[in-house]
């Protein structure tokens, strides 16, 4: 019999269909995140009841916002240490011989995060390219309650995490970056009028950081939530040079790692993310931030 395997980092929903069941494992993971209505608006919520009311068949709720971040940081979102990851896997029944599927009802980019998270420490992650629109728009079942989520996983951690280095920047990483001393391209994830200072942020204060370049998320990705093509996607990020390493931002990690996906998916192996993005930076005001374009 042959074994399963990923074909990449990206499935389609005609593989994932072909493949439900395990080892697969399908993490749905959905986070309410509403457009900032004023600067300091910030409202993030977990999608449980909307999981509960239709999902992926046997999928399971992996909440980004509670269980798979870490709840001491200073910032929302903050990834959790090896471990910590490794047992919140265990009781969604992630296990050493898994197949993680990451999907999402908000245009792909919470399912980003959770794939880069899963990348880091060696479980095999891919996305579900359209995520859940892409699954009932090819004619998927749908699944709902809470059913799919076991009530109780083993205590132990089944899976072994193997840190992949160099995936993560923190604050004095980026802040060489931007005071010339670290040779790396640095990217801000974020909508253009964002990155300008022309809409309400989420954070406390508005603009990018200095020595950025703009490569908003949402152009990596078709109007019904797919990554585009490989051709478009190396346009699209034709003006980072390939002698540099990127490190890619946003306001919380999440968008970022939808251009981290995107530069994986076109053979870009020295990204990494801001974990703390511009909520940490921006609640420093001695941090220097950038308006216009």
């Amino acid at each position: 019999m042959t074994s399963t395997v990923l074909p990449g980092p990206l499935v389609s929903a005609q593989w994932l269909a072909e493949h439900l069941g395990p080892p697969v494992v399908i993490l749905d993971a959905t986070v309410i995140l509403p457009a900032a209505e004023h600067d300091g608006d910030y409202r993030p919520a977990n999608a449980r009841e909307r999981f509960a009311a239709g999902h992926v068949p046997g999928s399971r709720y992996a909440d980004l916002l509670g269980e798979l971040s870490d709840p001491a940081a200073r910032y929302h979102f903050a990834r959790p240490a090896p471990g910590q990851l490794a047992e919140a896997l265990a009781r969604l029944g992630v296990t050493d011989s898994s197949l993680v599927v990451a999907y999402d009802s908000e245009g792909g980019v919470w399912a980003a995060r959770l794939w880069w998270m899963l990348r880091w420490i060696g479980v095999p992650a891919a996305v579900l390219d359209g995520g859940y629109a892409g699954w009932l728009a090819s004619g998927g079942a749908v699944e709902s309650g809470v059913t799919s989520q076991a009530s109780c996983f083993p205590r132990t951690v089944p899976v072994t995490p193997r840190e992949r280095p160099g995936m993560w920047a923190d604050r004095d990483d980026v802040a060489a970056i931007a005071a010339g001393s670290q040779a790396r391209s640095l990217v801000c994830a974020l909508p253009a009028e964002h990155f300008a200072g022309m809409a309400p942020t989420r954070y406390s204060r508005r603009g990018h950081i200095p020595a950025s370049v703009s490569i908003p998320a949402r152009t990596l990705l078709t109007a019904d939530g797919r990554l585009r093509a490989e051709a478009e996607l190396r346009q699209a990020t034709a003006g980072l040079p390939a002698a540099e390493p990127v490190t890619v931002y946003c306001g919380g990690g999440i968008s970022a790692a939808v251009v981290a996906h995107a530069l994986t998916i076109i053979g870009r192996d020295d990204v990494a993310v801001y974990d703390g993005s511009l909520e940490e930076w921006s609640a420093d005001p001695d941090l220097p931030l950038d308006l216009g374009g």
